[in-house]
């Protein structure tokens, strides 16, 4: 046990603000407009009057260390709004994160490392892509909640190694959206006190005032979400800033803290959407100099604010290496923990069905069932589901509930809000130490795809699991069976799409995504019961698609199917060889993006290109299936919507029999 002295103590410098502080916040400014003017691109009304609030709480509350930036105890900052992207640059560059003058100077540019909108993994000290409105935020909330889960997971007595804030920046545009609904109440019904979101209140939006696009009461909403919530009415009072800041890291609920600003704080046309995304151009910015008694070239910055922002970052720097001395006291006393929080990997190694051949179980049990075998060896897996566990089948039985009365559970009831539920899954994999999935029905994915892209823009290995897959959903009808919405999925670039035929299969895919660390993976499952095939044995499924049965003697032509569809072609082949003397091949495509990714090689193998008699059949939009069966092939799918019936009937409606795939097939050959 260490000495408690030797635990960082609380993070806060002087409140007292200086005239330094006040050049420092002006150069914020200027450097924001300067680059903007530079790319005669960009958004200068926010910088303007955001600069004060960013600045008191970067050098007034917050913890990093530019040389690390992925220190796992840093403050996490989210910038929702990234269209106020030249301030979040502003502050990486002055607090000496690995981004030079030269990179402000390439704005908006081409490959620079400062572009529009706010890049992870792009830009040094950017905790999260931002653009998309309301995003952020629900990032956020799951950044948040990942920190409350770690620190129940691996703080001991003494050794508070997981104890850092959330903080985001959001403004009008973001709390109007509705996924910014769906986070604020997962955060208010999980009391994540450790998340602190600055509302830029400045009343103006693109298009113009405020009020004529709402009249919502701010404070009342967040507040009956659970919220504790403060105002501070001058967006250029850094005294009250710094106190509401501290206030709201006292307290247990998540806070939001309206401050009342001035787009385009001292520039013409200033409290008007006339400054929101256009620069100020030379007279603008000629005039808002002149305003502010600026009196520096553009890029040129006084020796002092660089001085000033070293001074706060000295602190910072002494906080940081208190940690570290911590944090080599805990590798001593709890080495497992230790190592499991700092090198946790992902262990799918030893997967074995639950089921045998001949058995019938549809492929949303099969999933649960591996998802089981999985949490069990890897803590570090958690999720939920919205409102759906029930259906979905993803609760981790070994896992508790995660709740503000135990952050170590691991099943998250995010209730009927999928895109927030999105959100916050790629804020939690964002964090770092967790690998975290969500759930719902594939039809819902609608309302997940904008988290789904924002994921793979991030590189981010979130996890989607989508059930009910196709039209034998059945008597649920059309707005429950998804059709265009596989297409959909496997449109989107840097993601990997599994459709599993049975538990083989399935497990094949976890094994896939357990190694997948750059991109986000969607594994969708049937209700309905299907058969444990023989031929997906010991198949190559990992590498996305194989030979699931091969000709005999001669190569007459080539089935293709995914999922719930592989068994029917392969009872097609038998009748095709029985009664029509066809030899043809199964290929069992249980991942597009995997297979694409194989060696031209392997690909030519199963699928040759002097075979042009090619049948694909999918219970889904039929486009994406072009690149395999070409100009002489076709493919059985649907480009309709679906009806409410018996599942069984329904499918047999839109022609997914084994009388039709054999007559289709026989149709190529006339």
């Amino acid at each position: 046990m260490i000495n408690s002295l030797r635990v960082p103590k609380a993070k806060k410098t002087t409140v007292e603000f200086s005239p330094a502080d006040q050049l420092a916040i002006n150069a914020l400014r200027f450097m924001s407009m300067d680059m903007i003017e530079q790319a005669n691109s960009g958004h200068p009304g926010s910088p303007l009057g955001m600069a004060p609030m960013a600045y008191t709480l970067w050098e007034k509350f917050m913890n990093f260390n530019p040389v690390d930036d992925k220190w796992i105890n840093r403050d996490r900052f989210v910038l929702s709004g990234g269209h106020c992207s030249s301030l979040l640059y502003s502050l990486l560059h002055f607090n000496g994160f690995d981004l030079t003058l030269e990179d402000i100077n390439n704005f908006r540019q081409l490959g620079s490392r400062t572009p529009g909108h706010p890049e992870y993994q792009l830009t040094a000290g950017v905790d999260c892509s931002t653009g998309p409105l309301g995003q952020g935020f629900g990032m956020a909330v799951g950044m948040a909640m990942a920190e409350r889960h770690l620190a129940a997971m691996y703080n001991r007595p003494e050794y508070p190694i997981i104890n850092h804030h959330t903080y985001c920046i959001v403004g009008d545009g973001d709390l109007m959206e509705g996924v910014a609904e769906e986070a604020m109440n997962l955060a208010g019904k999980n009391q994540l006190g450790r998340l602190i979101v600055l509302y830029d209140s400045n009343d103006v939006t693109l298009d113009g005032p405020l009020d004529l696009s709402t009249n919502e009461n701010v404070k009342k909403r967040f507040k009956a979400a659970g919220w504790d919530y403060q105002r501070v009415d001058d967006g250029n009072d850094l005294e009250s800033i710094s106190r509401a800041i501290k206030q709201a890291e006292q307290t247990t609920k998540p806070s939001l803290i309206e401050i009342k600003t001035t787009i385009g704080f001292k520039a013409p046309n200033a409290g008007t959407s006339k400054v929101h995304g256009s620069p100020l151009g030379e007279e603008g910015l000629k005039a808002t100099r002149e305003n502010y008694g600026w009196d520096y070239e553009p890029f040129e910055y006084p020796t002092e604010v660089y001085q000033r922002f070293n001074h706060y970052l000295d602190e910072k720097k002494h906080f940081y290496q208190e940690w570290q001395e911590m944090f080599s006291d805990y590798q001593l006393n709890y080495p497992t923990e230790a190592a499991a929080l700092m090198h946790q990997q992902f262990d799918a190694s030893g997967l074995t069905p639950h089921h045998q051949v001949g058995e019938t179980v549809s492929t949303r049990v099969a999933n649960a069932e591996v998802l089981q075998d999985l949490g069990e060896r890897n803590p570090q897996l958690w999720g939920g589901a919205a409102d759906l566990f029930a259906s979905n089948k993803t609760d981790l039985k070994q896992g508790e509930i995660f709740s503000s009365a135990n952050y170590r559970g691991r099943n998250v009831y995010f209730g009927v809000r999928e895109f927030g539920m999105a959100a916050a899954i790629n804020g939690i994999n964002l964090h770092g130490a967790s690998q975290a999935f969500c759930s719902t029905f594939m039809a819902f994915s609608d309302y997940v795809k904008p988290a789904i892209r924002l994921a793979a823009l991030q590189n981010l290995p979130s996890i989607f699991i989508f059930t009910h897959d196709s039209v034998a959903v059945g008597e649920d009808g059309p707005t429950h069976e998804p059709v265009e919405q596989l297409a959909m999925l496997r449109t989107i670039p840097n993601v990997q799409v599994f459709r599993p035929a049975d538990v083989h299969e399935t497990i094949a895919a976890w094994k896939v995504i357990a190694k997948t660390t750059d991109k986000p993976s969607i594994i969708i499952a049937s209700r309905q019961n299907l058969p444990v095939l023989a031929e997906t044995m010991d198949a190559d499924a990992q590498r996305g698609a194989y030979i699931a049965a091969k000709e005999n003697n001669r190569l007459d032509g080539i089935l293709l199917a995914s999922g719930s569809e592989l068994s029917l072609a392969l009872e097609a082949k038998k009748v095709l060889a029985a009664e029509h003397n066809l030899d043809v091949r199964v290929i069992s495509m249980v991942s597009m993006e995997q297979f694409n990714r194989q060696p031209a090689e392997y690909r030519k193998q199963l699928l040759p290109a002097d075979v042009r008699k090619r049948l694909a059949v999918e219970m889904a939009t039929p486009q994406m299936w072009s690149q395999y069966v070409g100009l002489d092939g076709k493919v059985i799918g649907i480009d309709q919507f679906g009806m409410s019936g018996n599942g069984a009937e329904v499918v047999k409606k839109y022609g997914f029999t084994v009388d039709n795939v054999v007559k289709q097939f026989i149709g190529l050959n006339e």
